[in-house]
């Protein structure tokens, strides 16, 4: 039977139980409770938006967003958000889950923090980005009832979420740091390393190889 919390049914099939177990397995309880929260705020705005979710996917795009944040799946090559999108991509098709289904997920969690841009996409991947602007930044939260806010945060608690959130950020980040250039990433560095530089966009364009 599914575990129901503030009137939403968190995924119960083998391929969530899955998910659920590799999130548990790679990430620790800061990670985990909040992936599980962006799920389940997400599928409360996306009911509140009269959004129709394939609750499934829309878990797994939660799930997964922030593994690339955890010493197991993170790179030094590429975006956080990528190595997140790339894990649950292969572990989508390795369930038999179609190659359109896996590039959804991959869009929903390669973009969630990416303003605006998710919430002109599918339902799925506008819930990921829905969540976490919900989780981690307070959007919107009158868009959830005030009971239905509780019932979450008593299933999945959120002590010391601000502090423990950043700290997770920049242990993910801090390795290559060139891949937070025109991204809001950027401000986690500068925040916990006074001698970060920033690449500057207008630097780069008016120093580039042409002429004019």
């Amino acid at each position: 039977m599914s575990e129901l919390i503030a009137g939403i049914a968190i995924p119960s099939t083998p391929l969530a139980v899955a998910a659920t177990e590799l999130v548990r397995d790679a990430a620790d309880d800061t990670l985990f409770h909040h992936s599980r929260r962006v799920f389940l705020w997400g599928a409360l705005k996306a009911r509140a938006r009269g959004l129709w979710l394939d609750h499934e996917l829309a878990y797994i795009g939660a799930m997964f967003h922030d593994l690339g944040l955890t010493e197991k799946y993170r790179r030094t090559d590429q975006r956080f958000e990528i190595d997140g999108a790339d894990a649950a991509r292969t572990f989508l098709l390795e369930h038999g889950r179609s190659e359109a289904d896996a590039r959804e997920v991959w869009l929903s969690i390669a973009l969630h923090t990416t303003p605006e841009v998710p919430l002109h996409l599918s339902p799925e991947v506008a819930a990921v980005t829905l969540g976490v602007e919900t989780d981690v930044l307070g959007f919107d939260l009158d868009e959830i009832a005030a009971d239905d806010r509780a019932a979450v945060v008593a299933a999945h608690p959120r002590p010391g979420f601000k502090r423990d959130i950043l700290q997770h950020f920049y242990d993910g980040m801090s390795a290559r740091p060139d891949t937070t250039f025109g991204t809001m990433n950027d401000d986690v560095l500068a925040h916990f390393d006074p001698a970060f530089h920033r690449a500057n966009f207008v630097d780069i364009i008016t120093e580039s190889g042409w002429p004019e």
